[in-house]
């Protein structure tokens, strides 16, 4: 089935940062969903190196490498949960409601990889655990191949969604829809605080030209001040001495 794009009204087109296949051009604005998904990609490349280096002794390391796996995995398993939950039914509907079968397999799809991320990260917590807890050389191998696989396989689903699922996406919804999902789906998994800290998570390390589009978004303007003001040095102090190897 060809796809016809209506492009953004502004006449910009999408947000493209390093390393993501797609951005589709059409009515939703995807800006915050390219940012997460640079967020994941940043993470899991910094935890790849922090596992191989970062010495097996070194357990006050460990332990915060430990806590920062805590915060990726939470965000992820929201964000993969919101998909879940709000975005893939509603675009089921929509492409059952036009005939699309190709849509239907490709969103299927989306569901079941998902499904193989939740072990690869399962087993990653594990490994943090346990090398948290004792000098594990071991342990060590076996997170370091953990995460790399869990980093290609999320790659892999996040390349797929990018160039085929928000292509169906920018053809079957508007901003309004995305906007709604956005306050039933998403939102609601995060207290004010945690809100707090997953911007901080989302802004950190973004480029000049993403951080201006950022501004634009629901709250954008007042998150990015706060960012600037108050969050930006402590949680890039954490950064460093979590990953003061990788």
């Amino acid at each position: 089935m060809t796809r016809t794009l209506v492009a953004r009204t502004d006449g910009r087109g999408q947000l493209l940062l390093e390393g993501q296949a797609a951005a589709p051009d059409g009515p939703v604005d995807l800006t915050i969903m390219w940012a997460m998904h640079r967020g994941f990609r940043r993470d899991l490349e910094n935890f790849v190196r922090a596992a191989a280096a970062t010495p097996v002794e070194d357990r006050a390391t460990w332990r915060r490498l430990y806590a920062r796996w805590g915060l990726f995995s939470t965000i992820l398993h929201h964000h993969h949960t919101g998909e879940d939950a709000g975005l893939w039914p509603l675009l089921l509907a929509r492409v059952d409601a036009a005939g699309d079968a190709a849509g239907r397999a490709t969103l299927e799809a989306m569901a079941a990889e998902h499904a193989g991320i939740d072990p690869l990260l399962a087993a990653c917590s594990v490994g943090f655990a346990r090398l948290a807890g004792t000098a594990d050389e071991a342990a060590r191998s076996a997170l370091a191949a953990d995460l790399a696989a869990a980093r290609d396989h999320l790659g892999r689903h996040l390349q797929h969604e990018e160039r085929d699922a928000m292509a169906i996406l920018q053809e079957h919804l508007q901003h309004a829809d995305w906007e709604r999902i956005g306050e039933e789906f998403f939102e609601p998994a995060y207290s004010r605080g945690d809100l707090l800290t997953l911007a901080a998570w989302v802004l950190h390390g973004l480029p000049p030209d993403a951080l201006a589009r950022m501004r634009e978004q629901h709250h954008g303007r007042v998150l990015v001040a706060v960012w600037k003001l108050v969050l930006r040095r402590p949680f890039e102090r954490a950064e460093r001495r979590a990953f003061r190897y990788a």
